[in-house]
């Protein structure tokens, strides 16, 4: 079988939870018999998830902005031509709507993975609406399935029109032995933490992600904790400043670290040390940041619009709301107990073992993958 993955970017600095999906379940299906995997991307950074080879297409870009991909028609044409489907990551992308409109004329299949983008959140509101009016709900309603990452995520899709036989829930997985690295030391002299305890954020620095909350929660527990430190690790993505504006108004510039973007063994450090991961998202799609501290046996708090609460189920997080004081109240519980989040930790590692991993994704996506096909050869 040969597949088409699409996705705006690959750059593993600013482009998130769906650059690592797609690169991993490239990664995974490369390794199985008789599938031919390939993806086509918008080169935005100097660093790419995955090198240009034949097999991963890079296409200039013209604005950065708007990942607006230069329009080399003929090679798309050609790359969805030698595919048997086209699987569609993220929803809001020129590179999605051109992808689509040439399967549509070259009667190819498309299966699309909105990865919690369907639901108009967060800047560019007006381009979102065009864009749905133009070709969102087409592009959705057209596909042969839909993908959600989330049980939450079915129903929005429902919402959207696409009808439940055409739904496949697969979430997110992680890779073992990307961390591996258990030594917590390379990290904490890279943030400067000597052998304070740290709560750890990872992600971009912006309003979707919730920083700003956090450091809210920080400041509230800062005085009950006073060895307590707090680490961001990842790009800024618009709040930065702000941020270290605010802890150092607060006194707390000796507390609060900006690590930026960790990748590698030094991500795996980071969460090899850290006393608790945050994720305090406003909104998400099955946060792959929780995943990754799971199976670094970190306990996890996150917030309940994450899409991940079986992490909480299983006993390895606890949920909090979008709030402030909310945060401050579940974090300063469990930094009172370590036990609990030794406790925490373990089910964490296991439960992502035994259920998350890429290659179990990857499986799954080539088994719908395969069953849309075939449906649409009858």
């Amino acid at each position: 079988m040969n597949i088409l993955h699409v996705n705006m970017s690959l750059d593993p600095v600013s482009g998130g939870g769906t650059v690592e999906r797609i690169r991993q379940l490239h990664e995974s299906m490369r390794k199985m018999e008789g599938t031919a995997s390939r993806i086509l991307s918008v080169s935005v950074a100097a660093s790419s998830a995955l090198p240009e080879s034949a097999d991963v297409v890079l296409l200039p870009c013209w604005n950065r902005r708007w990942y607006l991909p230069a329009p080399k028609l003929l090679a798309i044409y050609r790359m969805v031509c030698r595919a048997d489907i086209i699987h569609l990551m993220n929803h809001w992308t020129i590179i999605n709507a051109i992808v689509y409109w040439i399967a549509r004329l070259a009667k190819k299949p498309h299966v699309v993975s909105p990865a919690g983008a369907l639901s108009i959140f967060g800047r560019s509101k007006m381009f979102k609406l065009c864009y749905n009016r133009l070709v969102g709900r087409a592009l959705i309603g057209n596909a042969v399935a839909a993908i959600a990452i989330t049980e939450d995520e079915v129903e929005t899709l429902r919402r959207h029109g696409v009808s439940a036989e055409r739904i496949e829930h697969i979430p997110n997985g992680v890779r073992l032995e990307d961390f591996a690295c258990e030594d917590e030391d390379p990290f904490r002299k890279h943030a400067g933490l000597g052998d304070a305890d740290y709560l750890l954020f990872v992600g971009r620095l912006n309003e979707i992600k919730g920083p700003d909350l956090l450091l809210d929660a920080f400041i509230k527990l800062s005085a009950d904790f006073p060895e307590l430190h707090l680490v961001f690790a990842g790009p800024d993505g618009g709040m930065g400043e702000l941020l270290k504006k605010r802890a150092r108004e607060e006194g707390l510039v000796d507390r609060v670290h900006f690590a930026g973007y960790v990748g590698g063994e030094l991500k795996s450090s980071a969460y090899h040390g850290a006393s608790l991961l945050v994720v305090p998202s406003r909104q998400e799609a099955m946060s792959i940041v929780a995943l990754e501290g799971a199976v670094c046996g970190v306990p996890v708090v996150l917030t309940d619009r994450c899409g991940f609460d079986a992490l909480a189920e299983a006993g390895a997080a606890r949920l909090s709301g979008a709030d402030s004081s909310e945060l401050a109240k579940v974090v300063g519980g469990l930094m009172t107990d370590p036990d609990l989040r030794n406790e925490m930790g373990g089910k964490g590692r296991r439960l992502a073992a035994a259920s998350y991993t890429w290659d179990i994704a990857a499986e799954r996506h080539l088994k719908l993958f395969k069953r849309c096909v075939y449906g649409m050869k009858t």
